[in-house]
């Protein structure tokens, strides 16, 4: 009988784990794989929304967790962190002496995840790559692409980046984003039972009554302007007052300063009109994008699982800069009018048709059979000419 292949994820975020839970489910039903899973980063701490309950009931063992963010959530922090979670990191992978693995997108947690692996000769297989957007993501992205060897693009043109890149065109596997399988097909209906379980801060909140999600990251290259650009979001809903579920931004250098004027801007204006969350199970952060009138910030879930589902979304400022994207995007720049403005031709238009572009909704399972499935050649050369 053929040994397991012994598959090591780490999660480090919300948004993570979102995009990798059906592939966690596939590894782990799959005869030829077996599952190992390391929690760390931002996924352990509460005020990012700990994940490590919502882990746990989906039925996942965690092997390990890693606390390695020092606090600040400024470019020096970001650099420490990511120091700290290679040092950590490597630790947990000579323990568990994986045969594979998998790590997701663009993060600075990512990159630690890949330094490691690379370093101690572990084959890096890695989800997301070749996307085209802004920030730091995008330097970090690239960089794990170089650092890995299967690759598994959302999209035919970020594969088709991938080989230009140098990478052999044998180890790209277009596969879609797992992220699509979790919401494929699911009953998408609301109800207040939905909201309520997560608690958060201000007033109450009907999701059966019209409302808009608003999620805005900090944008790290733009480091000394992320107060004034999220004063201009909060500007554009003041100026709306309709009901608004806001869930708070994730650990990227400059969180702090969105999170001050946002929890400045609660105590000051005592807004009655909007609720603030820390964090969704991804089927139900579908359900709360899927039943809003708007989606409105800079996550790739407005550009991704928004199109997917045909979400109108706003997306504010560089930080998907060209990231590909469906018809349901408006763009706009840092400026409360321009954001008003756009919210409401998209609240007049609703719901745009439902579009593939970064998959079918039949990721996960591609996955693990490339990863039960493949060789792999540990040894990586430029293949610009194959």
């Amino acid at each position: 009988m053929t040994s397991k292949r012994k598959v090591c994820v780490v999660v480090n975020s919300r948004a993570n784990y979102g995009r990798i839970k059906s592939v966690l489910d596939a590894i782990k039903s799959h005869d030829r794989l077996e599952l190992k899973l390391i929690v760390g980063a931002a996924a352990l701490l509460s005020k990012y929304g700990d994940l490590t309950d919502y882990i746990s009931k989906d039925g996942f063992e965690i092997d390990a967790t890693i606390y390695s963010i020092i606090e600040g959530e400024n470019p020096l922090t970001m650099a420490k962190s990511t120091g700290l979670g290679i040092i950590e990191i490597s630790t947990q992978f000579d323990r568990i002496k994986p045969d594979i693995v998998l790590t997701v997108a663009d993060r600075f947690d990512t990159m630690a995840t890949a330094i490691a692996a690379s370093y101690m000769n572990i084959p890096l297989a890695h989800t997301q790559g070749g996307e085209v957007t802004g920030s730091i993501d995008e330097s970090v992205r690239h960089a794990i692409t170089k650092l890995s060897h299967i690759h598994f693009p959302a999209t035919k043109l970020a594969a088709e980046n991938i080989i230009k890149m140098g990478e052999d065109k044998k180890t790209v596997f277009l596969t879609g984003c797992p992220a699509m399988d979790v919401i494929h097909k699911k009953d998408l209906s609301i109800n207040k039972v939905i909201t309520d379980k997560y608690l958060g801060v201000g007033m109450g909140f009907n999701p059966e009554e019209p409302y808009l999600v608003v999620l805005q990251h900090p944008v790290t290259t733009e480091y000394v302007e992320i107060e004034k650009q999220i004063i201009q979001t909060i500007n554009a809903i003041k100026k709306l007052k309709i009901q608004t579920a806001w869930l708070w931004p994730n650990v990227d250098a400059g969180s702090d300063k969105v999170s001050k004027a946002l929890r400045q801007f609660r105590e000051i204006d005592k807004p009655d009109y909007i609720h603030f969350f820390k964090n969704f199970e991804i089927i139900d952060y579908a359900k709360l994008i899927y039943n809003s009138q708007c989606l409105i910030g800079n996550s790739s879930s407005a550009l991704r699982e928004g199109s997917f589902l045909g979400v109108p979304a706003v997306n504010i400022g560089s930080r998907q800069n060209t990231r590909e994207r469906g018809l349901n995007v408006i763009d706009v720049q840092y400026d409360q009018d321009e954001i008003e403005r756009a919210i409401i031709k998209q609240i007049g238009h609703g719901k745009y048709p439902e579009q593939q572009i970064f998959g079918d909704g039949n990721s996960a399972e591609k996955i693990a059979n490339i990863l039960a499935n493949e060789e792999i050649n540990i040894q990586k050369v430029l293949a610009y000419t194959n």
